[in-house]
């Protein structure tokens, strides 16, 4: 047996890793993803290796990250609920993804993960490696009788760690789970738990708190080409570092906070605390372009399947066919969602400054309340509304005489 494990390094996987080790007492090769978590890549190679690695791999997902998944979720407008920007789930499939190769290159039999029994992780994870390597198998040692009753919670984890000169940043004063890529950094379990309770304000990373932003707004210019930011104040980006630079302006004018209760695809309600400052000002902008671009029947259909999209991509569905046809129409929905958009960001806020196209639907000619020069004939509504209306009255007309 040969198996490759995803790895972040936290508390959750270097367990994992160490309890694999010990377990099947096989050649483990941790594996892990560069999808734009920074600092806390440092030393994971020595890290990994300390803890029972006989191979390490960092793969840069980057560019791949903002281009291939987070630009055409975007480009769906897909948020869970309402309120989810979909941060950890649009990162999981990539992972497995990566995972997959690599499991292929080492001529692995095996995959693990760490996510828990509860979770949705499990799912996005499985599902991804059902979709590009059905002949694997896969470990999850949360879902494992032996491995669960030895770790029941995060206590016993830490404790692990301290017992075998694991070093992780999780501790007992801070005891909440915390997952970070180039989308978002998502808070969970621990003190989060109860969510009565206000998360601490130590806590955040990305962002600093709206009230403490500065006094001054600052406005922020958006290009868009085919549904995809292009450039920021005339500076033209890579997908990354549109998210990059979207990340430091949001997080410091306190803008993309979220703290919710979610339904998980497992069926339990769970409370996260997000942070998406660049995402959250990507989705917002990325919408003014579509109002004047996109055509009024096209907008309402792709809009009628967000929750769909988000769903699958929520519960891990990337790679499953009914996400490809999505995404087939979506792409097709955003060849003319080009132009500029201009936002102030101020104290947790978005706000639109102006919006303009060279494919602009929009016509002040036709719209404007002044006179229209003779573009639209307001005696036509006429017509319009009485066909619109004859089933209305058909009914009223039907019930009317029943109640006689």
């Amino acid at each position: 047996m040969k198996i490759v494990v995803a790895y972040s390094g936290g508390l959750d996987t270097s367990v994992i890793l160490k309890w694999l080790k010990e377990t099947y007492r096989c050649e483990i090769i941790a594996f892990c993803a560069d999808i734009g978590q920074e600092e806390e890549l440092k030393g994971l190679d020595r890290k990994a290796k300390a803890t029972g690695a006989s191979k390490f791999y960092e793969v840069n997902l980057v560019e791949e990250f903002a281009r291939d998944f987070i630009f055409p979720m975007v480009q769906a407008s897909a948020i869970y609920e309402n309120q989810y920007y979909l941060g950890t789930s649009i990162a999981r499939p990539l992972i497995a993804k990566a995972q997959v190769e690599i499991a292929k290159k080492e001529k692995a039999d095996t995959v693990a993960h760490g996510a828990t029994g509860k979770g949705n992780d499990q799912c996005r994870f499985e599902l991804t490696y059902a979709a590009l390597a059905p002949d694997l198998k896969i470990i999850a040692p949360w879902r494992l009788p032996e491995y669960h009753n030895q770790f029941k919670g995060r206590s016993e984890m830490l404790a692990y760690c301290q017992d075998k000169g694991i070093k992780v940043e999780a501790s007992a004063k801070k005891p909440y789970s915390m997952d970070r890529n180039l989308l978002h950094i998502s808070f969970e379990s621990g003190i989060l738990e109860d969510p009565w309770i206000e998360p601490p304000a130590d806590m955040f990373k990305l962002s600093v708190a709206p009230e403490k932003a500065p006094d001054k707004a600052e406005y922020v210019e958006l290009d868009f080409v085919a549904g995809n930011c292009v450039a920021i104040n005339g500076r033209r980006l890579s997908p990354a570092n549109v998210l990059r630079t979207l990340n430091k302006l949001g997080g410091k004018h306190g803008i993309g906070r979220v703290d919710l209760v979610e339904n998980r695809f497992v069926g339990m309600k769970s409370r996260g605390v997000y942070e998406t400052p660049g995402g959250t000002i990507l989705h917002f902008a990325h919408r003014q372009v579509e109002t004047l671009t996109m055509d009024r029947e096209v907008m309402h259909l792709r809009d009628s399947l967000i929750p769909r999209y988000a769903e699958l991509v929520y519960y891990g569905f990337w790679f499953a066919p009914e996400r490809e046809a999505l995404q087939a129409l979506v792409t097709e929905s955003q060849q003319h969602v080009t132009g500029t958009v201009r936002l102030k960001l101020y104290k947790g806020n978005i706000i639109t400054a102006g919006r303009k196209s060279p494919v602009s639907l929009y016509n002040p000619h036709v719209a404007t309340m002044e006179a229209d020069r003779g573009a639209y004939n307001q005696t036509d509504a006429t017509g319009f509304i009485r066909l619109n209306a004859l089933r209305l009255r058909t009914r009223a007309s039907v019930l009317g005489k029943k109640k006689k």
